[in-house]
């Protein structure tokens, strides 16, 4: 069975930082990119950022270029984002997703197993 877990969200001030944690389980790991999504409060969802299977190549959505950075161990079926510099519009629920293709990209559409998504809450 196919599991995503994330973990680390949180309330902060803006200005602050937090870790985003998505554990993976029930699929060869490392033949997939892993995507992070979030969804605001009366927003659709949009994708924040992506990660390839086994290169690193990623991608940003320009909201968060030069803020957010993700990275992945595939020896422990782990992709984190570490946010910094984060602002009130970035508060939302945070899932994470996996796309089989492998290759990094922010269309949710493409990716078929979602986490539940750890809340980020970040006052002004």
């Amino acid at each position: 069975e196919v599991q995503l877990v994330e973990s680390g969200g949180g309330k902060v001030q803006a200005g602050g930082s937090l870790r985003l944690s998505c554990a993976a389980s029930g699929f060869t790991f490392d033949t997939y990119a892993i995507g992070w999504f979030r969804q605001g409060p009366g927003k659709e969802r949009e994708g924040v950022s992506s990660i390839s299977n086994r290169d690193g190549r990623t991608l940003y959505a320009d909201s968060v270029k030069g803020r957010f950075t993700i990275s992945k161990d595939n020896a422990k079926n782990m992709v984190y984002l570490q946010m910094n510099s984060l602002k009130p519009e970035d508060t939302g629920v945070y899932l994470c997703a996996a796309d089989r293709y492998g290759i990094p990209t922010l269309e949710g559409r493409l990716h078929e197993s979602w986490g539940q998504g750890t809340q980020v809450t970040v006052s002004s």
